[in-house]
């Protein structure tokens, strides 16, 4: 498909269930950075011939953005919400249209871990939010739409 700008990539949170999504697109999202890593496990041995040798393990997310401070944004309601109530909330971070065949991202339910606010003095009011993997029924997955 080729390149992407990030003005094209948009968060989506699920309203309805696992199975029967309703994807609402959360608009009000400023720069967006999808954290993916893996921690590592030592595993060298002598026959490595002097080299260190890795595996991956557990892997690890954050999806980090920030929110213009808006009381009437449903998706912004739900955010603060679900970091208050300590609620999960399941999201898609996408590189496009989520119905359009080929867009790729990440799907997870979330908790709020940070609902930061930031009060620049010639800037509108926003927060910083960040959302981590949490328990839940279906682990995070790659979501490609076919």
């Amino acid at each position: 498909m080729g390149m992407k700008l990030g003005m094209e990539a948009r968060l989506y949170r699920n309203t309805g269930d696992y199975t029967t999504p309703a994807w609402t697109l959360i608009p009000n999202v400023k720069d967006l950075t999808l954290n993916l890593e893996t921690a590592e496990a030592d595993v060298t041995t002598r026959a490595n011939a002097g080299w260190r040798a890795t595996i991956a393990t557990l892997k690890d997310g954050s999806i980090e953005f920030q929110m213009v401070f808006n009381s009437d944004d449903t998706s912004f309601t739900a955010l603060r919400d679900a970091y208050l109530n300590s609620t999960p909330v399941e999201v898609a971070v996408m590189d496009g249209d989520i119905a359009t065949t080929g867009s790729e991202g990440l799907r997870a339910s979330c908790s709020v871990t940070n609902f930061a606010r930031n009060e620049a003095l010639e800037e509108a009011i926003s927060f910083s939010v960040t959302l981590k993997p949490t328990y839940a029924d279906n682990a995070p997955e790659w979501l490609t739409i076919a």
